[in-house]
């Protein structure tokens, strides 16, 4: 589903309930476009992306109920959460390159155990043959609340950004969706579930 439809939250309480490792695919993409940009690679370049991909190394690890991903020794944490890599993911993400490099690692990682795997696209390309697929989705206006509200408590924003959180998202959704490699889409046979009124409990 689209960002903010509540994949990560309702993920993770599923791995949770039955034992198995969360998988947050979008972390990946977040930590290619934070090395890329550490790294003064102009990502509205794709070729300078795609090249740069090839050196990226994250390794894996199980921590509690979920897969954690190390670069040089140690996570991430927010610093792949923050505004500028908000803006700048998309246009990563969607280098074909970079998906079959993420895609890669995804489909490695069921040799750790059984999954519980959020993003954009894997119920249709990066686990199409799986027996349960889901779509998350919400309202425009309600995702951009709920983004709004993270990126508050996160310090990346303040209350009145909601036009501007809202925009980002909306760009995203646009990019996401017409991108040639692998856009995101309602796969088929997959349960859509809209989680505008729902608590999380209700949607899990």
């Amino acid at each position: 589903g689209p960002a903010a439809s509540g994949k990560s939250t309702v993920s993770k309480a599923v791995a949770k309930k039955l034992g198995y490792l969360y998988v947050d695919s979008g972390a990946l993409y977040r930590i290619v476009t934070w090395l890329a940009l550490e790294a003064g690679v102009d990502t509205s370049v794709p070729q300078k992306i795609a090249d740069f991909s090839k050196a990226v190394h994250v390794d894996f690890v199980v921590k509690d109920c979920r897969v954690a991903y190390e670069v040089r020794g140690e996570e991430p944490g927010d610093r792949i959460r923050t505004p500028e890599i908000n803006s700048h993911v998309s246009p990563v993400s969607a280098v074909p390159e970079v998906r079959a490099l993420v895609t890669g690692w995804l489909r490695d990682m069921r040799k750790l155990g059984d999954l519980i795997v959020e993003g954009r696209d894997i119920g249709s390309v990066v686990y199409p043959d799986s027996s349960y697929r889901f779509y998350l989705d919400a309202d425009p206006d309600e995702r951009t609340r709920r983004r709004l509200v993270e990126d508050v408590a996160k310090g990346f924003a303040d209350k009145d950004s909601q036009d501007k959180v809202k925009a980002s998202l909306m760009n995203r959704d646009r990019i996401d969706s017409t991108r040639k490699t692998a856009p995101l889409v309602v796969p088929a046979g997959a349960a859509r579930i809209d989680t505008t009124s729902m608590s999380v409990e209700q949607v899990v």
